[in-house]
């Protein structure tokens, strides 16, 4: 199989240190390899590839930026950012998959978690022997989070859940699941065991979008948690916002594989597809399109290098990672939709990995905060004028 190449039309290659290159290189063979010869099987089954997990695992793809005492590999956040942009390459799914257990799982526990709790389930995490979920999100409550009305009530040795969370990545065959839920009012996190009486996960069916990806209903039906599973120093939305950011950073590298797929495909289909005698790369309005795409993928990977700097000298801020999340998102959508284009009636076919793909976005551009949310984040800080209400 040939290996992926790349775009690089800015040699960017040449601003990242050895390591990133080599980590970046490792994960896009993998995805090369394992990944696209099954992944189209896999969405059009409705399924998720478990396979990939112990590999995926083995090569420290879970929690990468955290401590080597869990069993972490204790990357930079540029080296994760290539790892999630390679990995979405392949497709939504693995990426969300390393996405959740990473940054919705393992570092609400590293950063909220006790002691107890770090040494426990991280390099548990770490090595996939556990999977995780993040349930934050409820049926009625998605862009207003702060409205949930999940809720926990203390009792002798712990606490009773009662609720409902959706759109649950991992949820059905998760072992532990990030919970947040109101105590008295005031938003805290717990680990949710499979297993609990009264916690139920059933997948949810009949998705168009994320199809190679699993999403759960979270129920809890007088579910008690037991006083060691709170998260002892989440206080607040905050907390769970601050999770969101570390996904919201993973999904800003990653539709940058997604971006790059697309365009290679575009470009790969419109040298060697001929109409009227002539390839239609010889022609002015592909070239149009393809020129357009190769300029939004660069300026896409110079703001997430930029990002993960900023990030690794802890001068990141939300309202930087809302920005690229939101542009991003709706860049590579629009390239998934310019290549199909490009592709013709072919475009639909799975043959190809464009339509895929733009599926797929339609997702991501609404998961973690939508596209309007962002802009009014974004609006906000530069105005200091809110706009939410």
């Amino acid at each position: 199989m040939n290996t992926f190449k790349g775009v690089d039309y800015f040699n960017i290659d040449s601003l990242l240190s050895e390591e990133e290159l080599m980590i970046r290189d490792t994960v896009r063979n993998f995805v090369s390899e394992q990944v696209i010869p099954i992944i189209e099987e896999y969405n059009r089954e409705s399924k998720f590839p478990q396979q990939l997990i112990p590999q995926m695992a083995e090569m420290g793809l879970f929690g990468p930026t955290l401590s080597a005492k869990y069993g972490c590999a204790e990357l930079n956040n540029v080296a994760y950012g290539l790892i999630m942009q390679e990995l979405e390459r392949g497709d939504s799914g693995i990426r969300s998959f390393a996405s959740v257990q990473s940054a919705l799982v393992m570092y609400p526990i590293f950063s909220f978690g006790s002691e107890e709790q770090k040494d426990k389930w991280l390099p548990l995490l770490a090595s996939a022997e556990k999977i995780g979920c993040f349930g934050l999100t409820e049926p009625d409550f998605g862009s207003n989070p702060g409205g949930m009305i999940t809720k926990a009530e203390k009792i002798d040795g712990g606490y009773i859940l009662n609720g409902a969370k959706m759109w649950i990545t991992n949820g059905t065959i998760a072992d532990v699941a990030v919970v947040w839920a109101k105590l008295d009012g005031i938003v805290k996190g717990f680990l949710v065991e499979k297993g609990m009486k009264g916690f139920t996960a059933p997948e949810m069916k009949g998705k168009h979008s994320l199809r190679a990806s699993i999403t759960s209903e979270l129920i809890f039906d007088n579910v008690f948690v037991p006083e060691s599973n709170l998260l002892p120093k989440t206080e607040g939305l905050r907390n769970a916002l601050m999770c969101l950011n570390q996904a919201r950073y993973g999904i800003a590298w990653g539709v940058v594989g997604s971006m790059m797929a697309c365009y290679d495909s575009a470009l790969e289909y419109a040298k060697s597809r001929v109409q009227f005698s002539k390839p239609i790369a010889s022609y002015q309005i592909t070239q149009s399109k393809l020129v357009q795409m190769v300029t939004e993928i660069t300026k896409a990977q110079l703001l997430n290098l930029q990002l993960g700097r900023l990030k690794d000298k802890g001068q990141l801020k939300h309202t930087q990672v809302s920005m690229a999340k939101r542009n991003n998102c709706k860049i590579a959508l629009d390239i998934a939709r310019d290549a199909r284009q490009i592709l013709g009636a072919n475009g639909i076919l799975d043959e190809y990995p464009v339509m895929r793909h733009a599926a797929n976005l339609e997702s991501v551009i609404t998961y973690e905060g939508t596209h309007e949310m962002h802009t009014l984040i974004i609006g906000e800080d530069i105005t200091g004028f809110s706009a939410f209400d």
